[in-house]
Protein backbone atom coordinates (compact mmCIF):
# COMPACT_ATOMS: atom_id res chain seq x y z
CA UNK A 1 0.00 0.00 0.00
CA UNK A 2 1.41 3.25 -0.73
CA UNK A 3 1.57 6.52 1.58
CA UNK A 4 0.20 9.19 1.40
CA UNK A 5 1.90 12.53 2.07
CA UNK A 6 -0.92 13.98 3.51
CA UNK A 7 -0.87 11.49 6.30
CA UNK A 8 2.95 12.21 7.04
CA UNK A 9 3.91 14.30 10.35
CA UNK A 10 6.71 16.97 9.33
CA UNK A 11 9.67 18.34 11.63
CA UNK A 12 12.10 20.61 11.82
CA UNK A 13 15.57 19.85 11.71
CA UNK A 14 17.08 20.29 15.09
CA UNK A 15 20.23 21.90 13.31
CA UNK A 16 18.33 24.27 11.60
CA UNK A 17 17.89 28.11 13.31
CA UNK A 18 15.66 30.26 12.00
CA UNK A 19 14.58 33.93 12.57
CA UNK A 20 11.04 35.47 12.03
CA UNK A 21 11.44 39.53 11.08
CA UNK A 22 8.29 41.64 11.79
CA UNK A 23 6.68 41.33 8.85
CA UNK A 24 6.59 37.01 9.73
CA UNK A 25 9.00 36.08 7.01
CA UNK A 26 11.35 33.38 7.95
CA UNK A 27 14.76 33.05 7.71
CA UNK A 28 16.82 30.10 7.74
CA UNK A 29 20.02 29.91 9.18
CA UNK A 30 21.80 26.54 7.59
CA UNK A 31 25.70 25.92 8.38
CA UNK A 32 26.82 24.13 5.23
CA UNK A 33 28.76 21.15 6.99
CA UNK A 34 30.69 18.01 5.23
CA UNK A 35 33.77 17.20 3.54
CA UNK A 36 32.89 19.44 -0.04
CA UNK A 37 31.25 22.30 1.59
CA UNK A 38 34.78 22.57 3.18
CA UNK A 39 36.60 22.02 0.37
CA UNK A 40 34.45 25.11 -1.56
CA UNK A 41 34.59 27.32 1.69
CA UNK A 42 38.41 26.97 1.35
CA UNK A 43 38.81 27.21 -2.42
CA UNK A 44 35.95 29.19 -3.82
CA UNK A 45 35.36 31.48 -0.78
CA UNK A 46 31.55 30.22 -0.27
CA UNK A 47 29.69 31.14 2.82
CA UNK A 48 30.20 28.65 6.16
CA UNK A 49 26.42 29.52 6.75
CA UNK A 50 23.08 30.37 4.01
CA UNK A 51 20.49 32.51 5.28
CA UNK A 52 17.04 31.54 3.28
CA UNK A 53 14.88 34.03 3.12
CA UNK A 54 11.16 32.37 2.80
CA UNK A 55 8.29 34.20 1.14
CA UNK A 56 5.23 34.71 2.42
CA UNK A 57 3.88 31.24 2.13
CA UNK A 58 7.09 29.17 2.83
CA UNK A 59 7.05 31.38 6.14
CA UNK A 60 3.40 30.63 7.50
CA UNK A 61 3.99 26.63 6.60
CA UNK A 62 7.06 26.54 8.29
CA UNK A 63 5.67 28.52 11.93
CA UNK A 64 3.25 25.74 11.58
CA UNK A 65 5.44 22.42 11.12
CA UNK A 66 5.80 21.44 15.24
CA UNK A 67 6.59 17.88 14.83
CA UNK A 68 2.38 17.12 15.71
CA UNK A 69 -0.13 18.25 12.65
CA UNK A 70 -0.14 16.41 9.49
CA UNK A 71 0.38 17.77 6.47
CA UNK A 72 -3.17 17.96 6.05
CA UNK A 73 -3.68 19.57 8.89
CA UNK A 74 -1.30 22.26 7.37
CA UNK A 75 -3.22 22.28 4.11
CA UNK A 76 -5.71 23.73 5.85
CA UNK A 77 -4.69 26.40 7.69
CA UNK A 78 -3.02 27.50 4.85
CA UNK A 79 -6.22 27.07 3.36
CA UNK A 80 -8.08 29.26 6.37
CA UNK A 81 -5.10 31.65 5.88
CA UNK A 82 -4.68 32.39 2.07
CA UNK A 83 -8.25 30.97 0.54
CA UNK A 84 -7.96 31.03 -3.04
CA UNK A 85 -4.29 32.35 -3.64
CA UNK A 86 -3.23 28.92 -2.19
CA UNK A 87 -4.58 26.84 -5.21
CA UNK A 88 -3.41 24.61 -6.11
CA UNK A 89 -3.66 24.09 -2.01
CA UNK A 90 -1.86 20.19 -1.78
CA UNK A 91 0.12 19.86 -5.10
CA UNK A 92 2.16 22.76 -4.18
CA UNK A 93 1.89 22.23 -0.59
CA UNK A 94 3.46 18.30 -1.28
CA UNK A 95 6.25 20.10 -3.64
CA UNK A 96 6.97 22.00 -1.06
CA UNK A 97 7.28 19.58 1.28
CA UNK A 98 9.17 17.60 -0.74
CA UNK A 99 11.49 20.28 -1.19
CA UNK A 100 12.45 20.73 2.64
CA UNK A 101 12.70 17.09 2.91
CA UNK A 102 15.56 16.66 0.29
CA UNK A 103 17.19 19.81 1.96
CA UNK A 104 17.39 18.18 5.19
CA UNK A 105 15.05 21.36 6.66
CA UNK A 106 12.41 18.92 7.69
CA UNK A 107 12.18 15.30 9.19
CA UNK A 108 9.03 12.90 9.23
CA UNK A 109 7.98 11.78 12.16
CA UNK A 110 6.75 8.47 11.95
Amino acid sequence: MKENLLDFVPKRNSLIVFSEDKKGIVTLEVKNRGFYNRIAQIFFKRPKVSFITLEEFGSFIWKQIDGTRTVMEIAELVKEEFGDKAEPLYERLGKYMNTLRKCDYILWVK
